[in-house]
C-alpha cells in the first residue's frame, strides 16, 4: 500500500509540474494589480508597452501617486524622467478620491491619465520592453484612497500588448489553480485504471 501511495504522489507531482510549465502566459501588456496588504495599500506594475499608434506629445519629470476622479496612477521612482504619449481610450476615472503621493516607490516609471489622455514611460523606452514598479501607500485603505474596486482598461491599435490594465481588490487567477487540480484528478484517475488491470 506504501508503494501505492508513493507512486500516486510522484504521478501527482508530476502532473502538476508539466502542467505549470504548459500554462506558462505570453508576454502580458502593461497591468498594475492595487491590493490592500495589511493596513497598506500597495501597487505593482509589470508588463510591456507597445507604442505603436500613440503619438509622442513630450518629454518632463512627474511623480508617482493616483488621482482617482482623474483616472490617474502612475508607478515608479519620484522625479522621474519620463515621455507622454496619446492616442488611446479607456474609462476617465476609478473612483473619487481627490489624490495621494505614495509613501514608497520604485522600478520604472509607468502611468496613465484620463485627462489629455496621457500614458507615461521612461523617457527614452523602447517599445515592448519589460517594465516593473511598485509603490506603497502607508496605513490607507482603497476607502481613504477614494478608489472603487473593479478592472480598468485602456487601450489603442490592434496590436499585441497594446493595452495598460487596472486591477483594484481581489484579481481570480484566470482559472489556472482549476486546470492543475482538474490535471492531477485526471492523472489520479489514470493510475487507478492502471492499477486495477
Amino acid at each position: 500500500m506504501k508503494v501505492l501511495l508513493n507512486k500516486l504522489l510522484l504521478i501527482t507531482v508530476l502532473t502538476i509540474a508539466v502542467t505549470s510549465l504548459l500554462c506558462v502566459p505570453p508576454a502580458q501588456a502593461y497591468t498594475v494589480t492595487l491590493k490592500q496588504v495589511g493596513s497598506n495599500v500597495v501597487a505593482h506594475g509589470s508588463g510591456a508597452i507597445n507604442l505603436t499608434g500613440l503619438t509622442f506629445i513630450s518629454s518632463g519629470e512627474d511623480n508617482p501617486g493616483i488621482v482617482p476622479f482623474l483616472g490617474v496612477i502612475s508607478t515608479g521612482p519620484f522625479a522621474s524622467n519620463i515621455d507622454v504619449y496619446r492616442g488611446f481610450t479607456g474609462p476617465t476615472d476609478f473612483g473619487s478620491g481627490a489624490g495621494a503621493l505614495p509613501n514608497t516607490a520604485s522600478g520604472d516609471f509607468v502611468g496613465i491619465s484620463g485627462v489629455g489622455p496621457d500614458l507615461f514611460v521612461p523617457l527614452n523606452y523602447v517599445s515592448g520592453a519589460a517594465l516593473s514598479d511598485s509603490m506603497t501607500f502607508n496605513n490607507a485603505t482603497f476607502a481613504s484612497l477614494g478608489v472603487t474596486p473593479g478592472t480598468y482598461v485602456w487601450t489603442w491599435g490592434d496590436g499585441a500588448n497594446q493595452r495598460f490594465t487596472l486591477r483594484i481588490g481581489a484579481v481570480p487567477d484566470g482559472g489556472s489553480t482549476v486546470s492543475l487540480l482538474g490535471c492531477a484528478l485526471l492523472g489520479l484517475a489514470a493510475l487507478r485504471r492502471r492499477l486495477a488491470c
